[in-house]
């Protein structure tokens, strides 16, 4: 079999013997590689639907929830841009082989800052199949060998990419090992991955903290933590309402099961009065319920007053509760949304200070210092001006796709696209030259 479950250590060491290889393989047979994978997955659809049925069955017997049925969910569609994706990636620019920057020393030696591939990179993620190819295409087009290990529930799915994958990539040229796949074996095969570190180069899991902690307890691998998005909007005084009603529907409700989604609200006393009865309103509309401090809830409570019917008030207290202290620092990956009222845009920021999770956060005002302010003092690795957080994404960044969204701020921050999967060497050529 192309893709390899079993033992851990095996699969790792027939990984860095591929990553060795892979390092050297030209571009060209990487992108022939990455368009035979695209071509196989179009071509195998129905066997990778198949699969992810038997999965999405499991997940609804199961009852995993609404938000990691819809993270499992394939289709036609899905399929399809996960082929668009794999092609994406092998159009853009191969970053092995980029010369960063580089000087002639005054002893005459050339020195030159190159890209190079990180070697072996283990990815660890939940119910989300597509990361699987995501995933092995960036690593392979970075020079690098990928070790895979998904959830159990998406475990079919896994299986089934995974093996297209390995199959294309080595019939297209790529050496047997490069793309490999991890499954069956808990938290026991997660702890024994996360200490091969004479053999796996970087693992990076995409998960919530339950998977962060887990591996924080045994990893002696490096680790770049993708990890979860308390994201913020924040509607500044001088906001234009209708954009920022647009922007706070956008970033809660167009897919609010992922790490990009708004979890929290919080709106300028100025705007309060007239904004939040909207959104409440609009977001009561679109489903999503509302955790509200104090003044949140005296305007929703204004609002049900002036409703035209008892049904009408009703409807509207139902969609606002009382938010406890709990709702500011939870990733509710649901439609659920926290609303507080804020006196100043340093109040905004000392909020996200304090419960954001590093991820994406958004400004929305017409006050150009404003703007400059918190973008000054917002430390995450994505900060939005008049704009939905949802943005936060390789693919919408122009890299094709992303293995997940780095909150760290070493090595890598945000999403973790080609560049990211590559490291550096120093490369001198002189002419004699000894040291004195």
């Amino acid at each position: 079999m192309a893709t390899v479950i079993s033992p851990v250590a095996d699969v790792c060491r027939s990984a860095k013997r591929a990553a060795a290889a892979l390092a050297q393989i030209d571009t060209v047979v990487k992108d022939r590689a990455l368009e035979s994978i695209a071509a196989a997955l179009e071509a195998r659809l129905e066997e990778i639907l198949a699969a992810n049925a038997r999965d999405m069955q499991a997940g609804v017997e199961a009852d995993i929830g609404d938000a990691l049925l819809d993270r499992l969910r394939l289709d036609d569609a899905r399929v399809a841009g996960i082929a668009r994706a794999v092609r994406e990636i092998a159009a853009l620019a191969d970053p092995v082989g980029e010369v960063i920057s580089g000087e002639r020393l005054p002893n005459g030696l050339d020195v030159r800052k190159v890209r190079v591939p990180l070697g072996v990179v283990a990815v660890v993620y939940e119910a989300r199949p597509n990361v699987t190819i995501d995933a092995a295409s960036l690593c392979l087009k970075s020079g690098n060998a990928i070790v895979l290990r998904g959830s159990s529930s998406a475990s079919h799915s896994n299986a089934a990419l995974a093996q297209i994958a390995a199959e294309a990539a080595v019939a297209a040229g790529l050496p047997q090992g490069s793309v490999n796949l991890l499954a069956g074996g808990g938290h026991d095969e997660l702890a024994e991955l996360a200490t091969q570190d004479r053999t796996v180069d970087l693992i990076i899991p995409r998960g919530g903290e339950r998977l962060k902690e887990a591996l924080q307890a045994v990893a002696t691998v490096p680790v770049i933590y993708a990890a979860s998005g308390n994201c913020h909007v924040y509607v500044d005084a001088s906001a234009d309402l209708d954009q920022a009603e647009a922007i706070v529907i956008n970033a809660k409700t167009q897919r609010p099961g992922v790490c990009n989604a708004a979890e929290t609200l919080l709106v300028h006393a100025a705007c309060a009065a007239e904004l939040i009865p909207r959104l409440v309103r609009s977001l009561g509309a679109a489903g999503v319920l509302l955790r509200g401090d104090d003044r949140t809830l005296a305007l929703a409570a204004a609002e049900a007053e002036q409703a035209a019917s008892g049904a009408g008030a009703d409807a509207v207290r139902a969609v606002v509760q009382e938010a406890q202290e709990e709702d500011w620092e939870t990733e509710y990956l649901s439609l659920t949304l926290a609303v507080r009222v804020v006196d100043s845009l340093q109040e905004a920021i000392e909020h996200i200070t304090r419960y954001g999770s590093g991820h994406s956060e958004a400004i929305v005002t017409k006050d150009v210092s404003a703007a400059r302010a918190f973008q000054r003092g917002v430390d995450a690795a994505c900060v939005y001006v008049n704009a939905s957080t949802r943005f936060t994404d390789g693919g919408e960044f122009g890299m094709g796709a992303e293995i997940g969204n780095s909150t760290q701020k070493l090595h890598a921050r945000g999403p973790i696209g080609l560049r990211e999967l590559c490291t550096f060497k120093y490369v001198v050529e002189g002419d004699g030259q000894v040291r004195a």
